[in-house]
């Protein structure tokens, strides 16, 4: 049984759906299982990472756990009391999605929300493998509102160049972790095969949707008040901006062969991905 958190998010319901596929018995976690409908064969129980009882009904006999949490101030909690769930149960095998640039000492970025998670996975006595993805191409759908009404799609990032990945390749290395023994002790940095700005994926999707898209730049500074006047929690809107800053300035220009390695083929592109999700922005 694998067990598999975050399981209604992008990453989590496309690791959950290739599991079943390929006939592994999985268990997706959710908060709410009502809102979930899972593929033939997948039991959907309900936890919470801030209630660790129902952490120990989820993890129980189970054999392998994907961690995912959402990213923020309180992410190493989440992690460390799934991981003592998970040890309690005697759990094997963990594989968890960090974020690019775990460990670097920049001060920006999920990164830094992620490394505490790092290093109880580490120390778990589980056998592990640790997932750091780029931005999501995903990320993308947040401009699918600008783009219907023809507006720019706004940016914090300025040139500053990415190595977008596709949440599809993220999610099948994730389900090589955990159903076979190659990638244990590995930390993957995962990523597309090319370097893209905000102007560069702009410009894609406007291939996409078939019309031209453009960019508008937002001062840091306006981010930071927007995120605030939307009651984003102020060491969240801290971080965005600082990573912004941190890719503006080209810290995240990274590209790797870490998903060629595992999957045994090229990452998907960004131009794939929008294709692929172009009744999104029409």
């Amino acid at each position: 049984m694998i067990l598999v958190t975050g399981a209604t998010g992008t990453i989590g319901s496309e690791t959950v759906r290739l599991l079943a596929a390929m006939g592994e018995r999985v268990r997706a976690m959710t908060r709410n299982p009502a809102a979930i409908t899972p593929p033939p064969g997948v039991e959907v129980v309900r936890g919470d990472f801030g209630e660790p009882d129902s952490l120990a009904r989820v993890a129980d006999k189970t054999e392998a756990l994907f961690l995912l949490s959402a990213p923020g101030p309180h992410l190493v909690e989440h992690d460390e009391a799934m991981l003592a769930a998970a040890c309690a149960a005697g759990v094997g095998t963990v594989v968890k999605v960090s974020a690019i640039g775990a460990g670097r000492s920049t001060g920006a970025g999920a990164g830094d929300w992620h490394l505490p998670g790092e290093r109880a996975v580490r120390a778990s006595g589980l056998r592990w493998t640790i997932l750091r993805p780029s931005s999501f191409a995903s990320n993308a759908l947040r401009w699918a509102g600008h783009i219907r009404r023809g507006e720019p799609i706004p940016n914090t990032t300025g040139t500053g160049r990415q190595g977008v990945v596709d949440p599809r390749d993220v999610a099948e290395v994730a389900v090589r972790a955990l159903t076979s023994s190659d990638h244990a002790g590995g930390v993957l940095t995962l990523t597309g095969p090319e370097l893209l700005s905000v102007p560069d994926q702009a410009a894609i999707l406007g291939g996409a949707v078939g019309r031209r898209v453009t960019t508008a730049d937002v001062p840091l500074e306006v981010y930071k008040k927007r995120m605030l006047a939307a009651g984003v929690d102020p060491a969240f809107a801290e971080t965005a901006v600082n990573g912004s800053r941190l890719v503006a300035q080209g810290g995240n220009a990274t590209i790797t062969k870490d998903v060629e390695h595992v999957l045994g083929r090229a990452p998907r592109t960004f131009s794939d991905w929008a294709h692929d999700h172009r009744a999104a922005f029409v």
